[in-house]
């Protein structure tokens, strides 16, 4: 592994990267150096992280995580853009779509610190091969119903990958949540841990999978995913099109618009 730390580790705003010598990155969400609240920004630069992350051999375990004593639970909608409008909604399809898509598809081990709540895109975290959450963490999608749009950006897939399909239909339905303990009792997290342990522990397993070879972790990572990945390609076209009329519907004001 080369001792240069590549430029694309501080190339995004809300994106923390660091490394170890034996090719543990983690990625951690922020804002301003604090708990990260999901915005345009961060919505453009995940997907080219995750291209950079993928493309850079000296990485051979992903550890994603958040800051502070949540995962994410803000969102700056404003920043997004006029999501009613075609032009703005294709270019959030785009990046939405690679954001999944490159994720499911990174070659290597991804273990996920869920470092609390979880309400804004906790797909990203559920997604994750090993899952360590904190004991005040839950999941939930607070945006989509919130706004009145259509969750069809991946997290309904991610979802029903996770805790089963017809939780997902239920909790979809009613905008409900689910605690780090029910979602180990549904296989959906390995660990539940103290906040303090939540990141160690996730840097411990991940540490233990750097030390196996590459190829090895590589092709298992692209082994497991094999379902999960065909889903995403297939689901996240059709969601997100969905997603993009309901939005495009609010414009309107009314159900009854025709």
């Amino acid at each position: 592994m080369t001792g240069a730390t590549p430029e694309y580790f501080t190339a995004f705003k809300n994106i923390a990267l660091s490394r170890t010598d034996s090719g543990v990155l983690t990625l951690r969400f922020h804002t301003d150096g604090g708990p990260a609240t999901f915005s345009g920004q961060l919505h453009t630069d995940f997907p080219r992280a995750l291209f950079e992350i993928g493309e850079d051999r000296d990485n051979r375990v992903l550890v994603l995580t958040g800051t502070g004593d949540r995962f994410m639970t803000e969102i700056d909608g404003a920043s997004l853009g006029d999501i009613t409008k075609p032009a703005q909604w294709d270019r959030t399809v785009a990046e939405g779509r690679r954001v999944m898509q490159r994720l499911v598809d990174l070659e290597m081990p991804i273990v996920a610190a869920v470092n609390g709540p979880a309400s804004v895109h906790s797909e990203y975290a559920l997604l994750a091969d090993i899952v360590v959450a904190a004991d005040t963490t839950v999941f939930s999608d607070f945006p989509h119903l919130t706004f009145g749009i259509v969750p069809g950006d991946g997290i309904q897939i991610a979802w029903e990958e996770a805790i089963g399909v017809n939780r997902t239909r239920y909790l979809t339905l009613t905008q409900g949540s689910f605690t780090a303990d029910q979602a180990e009792r549904w296989g959906a997290v390995a660990e539940v841990l103290p906040l303090e342990r939540v990141l160690p522990r996730a840097q411990e397993l991940a540490e233990r999978l750097a030390a196996k070879p590459q190829l090895l972790t590589r092709y298992l990572a692209v082994t497991l995913r094999q379902r999960i990945s065909r889903r995403m390609a297939e689901g996240t076209q059709l969601g997100m099109a969905l997603e993009g009329l309901t939005a495009a519907d609010l414009a309107y004001g009314s159900e009854d618009a025709a």
